[in-house]
């Protein structure tokens, strides 16, 4: 798999954190995050839900976990990909189907994840920056992805 036009670049207030994007485990989903990078949808969001040895959070517009984009909500493309540290999943609500805008990123292995959240990437670099991100829930002066970009 090439990674031409599949990479994601998360210019956060600790760093540049690189995701591969894996649009061959989760086509649609890979699509939503591409589509809200090219508008700016990203830029300026928080990471507002961090937990210690779980994970990171972010993608609502509200900085409260309540929101999504103006899209309307993706069918899920669970997959045989683990949840492991580094790897970015979807977030969603109870039912499988209310996937969006945001996402998490692991910090640990959290295989009771897996096949019920859509993995869609993977931190290449910067997995280090991440582990930076200030904790809680919520998250009190949240750090935040300054800019998101595609290459």
């Amino acid at each position: 798999m090439t990674d031409a036009g599949n990479r994601l670049t998360l210019e956060t207030t600790k760093g540049n954190v690189e995701i591969r994007l894996r649009p061959d485990l989760a086509p649609n989903h890979v699509a939503r995050i591409k589509q809200l990078v090219s508008e700016g949808f990203y830029d300026g969001i928080v990471f507002h839900r961090v937990i210690e040895g779980f994970m990171a959070q972010t993608g609502c517009p509200h900085g409260t976990g309540t929101g999504g984009s103006k899209y309307p909500n993706l069918k899920q493309e669970f997959n045989d990909a683990f949840h492991v540290r580094g790897t970015c999943s979807m977030a969603r609500a109870s039912h499988p189907d209310t996937a969006n805008s945001q996402f998490f990123i692991c910090f640990n292995d959290a295989r009771f994840l897996d096949r019920q959240y859509t993995v869609w990437g993977e931190v290449v670099s910067g997995m280090e920056n991440v582990d930076k991100i200030k904790r809680g829930e919520p998250v009190k002066d949240p750090d935040k992805i300054v800019k998101a970009t595609l290459s």
